[in-house]
Parts: structure tokens; sequence; C-alpha cells
């Protein structure tokens, strides 16, 4: 039950009266006045109780956590998932058996399901959030090895002098190799082309 019609002889006592019934504080709810009521004559006569709607207040991140747990049952794959909110960032930490099956080939399934999970969570959000997913560590992982690639890759650029095209990629990653290579005279970076096939470029300067 996420609402609730009640009633009593002031607006204040039937909003009161509602939140005992959902088990919940005023603060998250809304709260519709249908009736403000009314005393009537000596308080008896003529008297109409006040009624209110009382709604819960959806939690984006909750909701955004039971999304992921209905698709990964859908995907056959029993997780355990934890949620952390940094300012307008907010981290789904995803583990368990068939892990591999939510991250995909070289984290495409896990990117896909991050961009939903986005859409779900700002779905009923007062500001945009940003939704980041990561699962058994796959992201850390991931960004050791775009910085690996990319110094090796840096390397043969500057032996052979000719520019490398690397495989399109998110935005996120496209940035880890940017940054590894921010420091590095010998070589420039920069990403040509449109999602989903956008894609970097390592050349000699």
């Amino acid at each position: 039950m996420n609402q609730v019609t009640a009633t009593g002889q002031t607006v204040d006592q039937a909003i009161e009266s509602a939140l005992k019934e959902l088990n919940t504080t005023k603060d998250l709810v809304d709260v519709k006045i249908i009736d403000e009521g009314k005393k009537g004559v000596f308080g008896i006569f003529g008297s109409r109780p006040a009624i209110v709607k009382v709604i819960m207040k959806i939690d984006p991140v909750e909701e955004a956590k039971q999304f992921l747990k209905d698709v990964c049952k859908q995907m056959d794959v029993d997780v355990t998932i934890v949620a952390e909110q940094e300012g307008k960032r907010v981290f789904f930490s995803l583990s368990g058996e068939k892990i591999g099956n939510i991250i995909g080939k070289r984290g495409k399934t896990l990117n896909a399901l991050q961009a939903l999970t986005q859409i779900v969570l700002n779905r009923h959000s007062n500001q945009f959030l940003v939704a980041i997913l990561d699962a058994e560590n796959y992201r850390k992982r991931r960004e050791e090895s775009l910085i690996q690639l990319a110094n090796n890759l840096a390397q043969k650029v500057v032996r052979e002098r000719k520019q490398v095209s690397l495989e399109p990629m998110p935005s996120y990653e496209r940035k880890i190799i940017h940054s590894a290579l921010a420091n590095d005279d010998r070589v420039t970076t920069y990403s040509v082309g449109t999602d989903p096939n956008r894609h970097l470029v390592i050349a000699p300067k």
C-alpha cells in the first residue's frame, strides 16, 4: 500500500491517521487535502470531517534498485545490489554468480543496463542523477586495462610515426585514455565519428 485516504476532525488529525496506517513519517509523503472539513455549530451540528489523501513519495534510488533486480532476475542472474549516493552520482555495485552475463563482452551489457537504470533513476527524481553501475569491480579492472592499452599504443605510434584508431567505446572510456596520455608530449589524442561508432585516435605530434 503506497497511498491512503483518511479522515479526522481536522486536517492535521486526518494526516496523522494516514501516517499511522502507512507506518511512515510526513517527510516521506505527499499530502493532498480533499476536504478541509467544517466544525459546525457548537462543534457538533453541521460538522464535516476533514479528508486527505496521503501518498508515499517514490524513492528514485530504491526504484532503480528494484529495476535492476527485476532485469537480473529475467536474465537468471541472482545478484546482491548495494547503492550509494554521492551528490548527484548514484553508484550501484552488483555481485553474485553468473555476473559475467551482466557485464557482457567488453562491458557492453553493463553499459546498456547503466543507461536504462539512469532513465529509471530520473523518472521520479527532483534533480538530475547520474547512475554508475559496476559488477564485481569490473570498472576498475577495465580502467587499468585501458591505461595499459593507451601506454602500449602510444609507444607504437611514436615508434612507427603512424596514428592508431581504437575500436568504438563509450565516452567515459575514451576519457580514461585521453587522461592517461594527456601529459605525453609525444602524442595527441582526439575522438572522431558519432555514437555508437565514435572512437579515439592516437597520433604522433
